[in-house]
C-alpha cells in the first residue's frame, strides 16, 4: 500500500527527508531507492529502530512517498510507529535518525532502545 502525508504511519521533518535523499544519492549501490525502517528486538527496553537501504518494495511493506523521498515500513513494524514523525539531527556528539513515536511509554537511558505499553 501507498500512502501520501496526512495519512501515512509515518511522516518526515525536511531535516530527515533532505537526509534520506543525500544517503540515497551516495549509495554505493546504482539500485537503492529508498530506505526501510523497521523495528528490531533488542536494548534494555525491548525494541529499537532499524533503517536500512531499499532496493524494492517487498511483499506487505507500506510505502511512504514524502518530500520527494521514499520510505518503506516493515509491516511487522507499522503498529509499533503509527503516527510517529523521523527526523534527522546533527550535533558535535550525535548524528542520526530520531524518531517522535507518540506510542512509546518509555524508553532507555541512552537512548537506543524504547517501549510500547
Amino acid at each position: 500500500m501507498m500512502f501520501t502525508p496526512g495519512q501515512a504511519p509515518i511522516t518526515l521533518t525536511d531535516a530527515a527527508a533532505e537526509r534520506v535523499r543525500d544517503l540515497v544519492a551516495k549509495s554505493d549501490d546504482d539500485g537503492v531507492i529508498g530506505l526501510r525502517v523497521g523495528i528490531n528486538s533488542k536494548g534494555c527496553n525491548g525494541m529499537s529502530y532499524i533503517v536500512e537501504y531499499a532496493k524494492e518494495q517487498k511483499k506487505f511493506e507500506d510505502m511512504v512517498e514524502e518530500k520527494g523521498v521514499k520510505l518503506f515500513i516493515d509491516p511487522t513494524a507499522v503498529m509499533f510507529i503509527l503516527g510517529s514523525e523521523m527526523d534527522y539531527t546533527e550535533d558535535k556528539f550525535y548524528s542520526g535518525f530520531v524518531f517522535n513515536n507518540p506510542n512509546e511509554t518509555s524508553r532507555c537511558g541512552c537512548g537506543e532502545s524504547f517501549n510500547v505499553g
